[in-house]
């Protein structure tokens, strides 16, 4: 017998939202359940070693980054393409990153900046599965301060690393608004590869539908974007060090 959704039902147009987060709180609670009864989601441990780069470290994230990070999440700029509203308060965004690192197939990390210890952003692995070896990332952005500096690219080799090198991973993925031509072009420069787009995927903040398009990365192809990724690292800082 298929199970009720109260969701299945038409409903108007202020409704929606409401469906949204009744869908989202019961796939939360199978998660919890498929976790419950040993089914392996996200069964390696947790460390709470810092992910150690050259201009970044890469730091466990908690809701008491939520005031270091506040500057960067709302402003409008940073946060044009991620899929959820933009926090007003920091209270609203320490809601939601309580929201994200409770999530045992996550793993969130703060950017903080080797030199001077500042939070600049975050990056997150999510819908970790290892039973399936594969996660994706995302939920990623910077001060705009350090928008073309070596930190994104820094904060990705060393997720990319820790996803196929420490995991042990097959696969992660990636997907992008498909009005954001600049990630699309940045992911296609590493290297990763486009694998197609979900069409009217997801709502964005303003209500309008967004299509998604998925780029995946290999366990295989891994060894060649890692080199591409330190070679960028290293010419973003050298002007840094001039």
């Amino acid at each position: 017998m298929t199970a009720y959704d109260p969701c299945r039902a038409p409903v108007p147009r202020s409704g929606e939202e409401a469906c949204e987060k009744t869908r989202e709180k019961a796939r939360k609670k199978a998660r919890r359940k498929r976790i419950a009864t040993g089914h392996r989601i996200y069964s390696a441990p947790v460390t709470n070693q810092p992910l150690e780069g050259t201009v970044v470290r890469l730091v466990r994230l908690t809701p008491d980054h939520a005031e270091a990070l506040f500057p960067s999440a709302s402003d409008p700029e940073v946060w044009r393409w991620m899929p959820r509203a933009r926090p007003e308060t920091v209270d609203q965004l320490r809601e939601w990153l309580g929201e994200m690192t409770a999530d045992p197939t996550r793993r969130c990390f703060a950017v903080q900046r080797r030199d001077d210890g500042a939070v600049i952003g975050s990056t997150s692995m999510y819908d970790l599965d290892l039973a399936e070896s594969r996660t994706e990332i995302g939920a990623t952005w910077f001060d705009r301060s350090c928008w073309g500096g070596p930190y994104n690219v820094e904060s990705k080799l060393l997720l990319f690393t820790h996803a196929f090198e420490d995991l042990r991973l097959a696969r992660l993925a990636l997907r992008t608004d498909n009005l954001n031509v600049r990630s699309q072009q940045a992911l296609t420069r590493l290297g990763l590869v486009h694998e197609g787009t979900l069409r009217s995927h997801m709502r964005r903040p303003d209500g309008s539908r967004r299509d998604s398009l998925y780029y995946s990365l290999l366990s295989d192809e891994w060894p060649i974007v890692r080199e591409t990724l330190r070679a960028r690292v290293t010419a973003k800082t050298a002007p840094m060090l001039a």
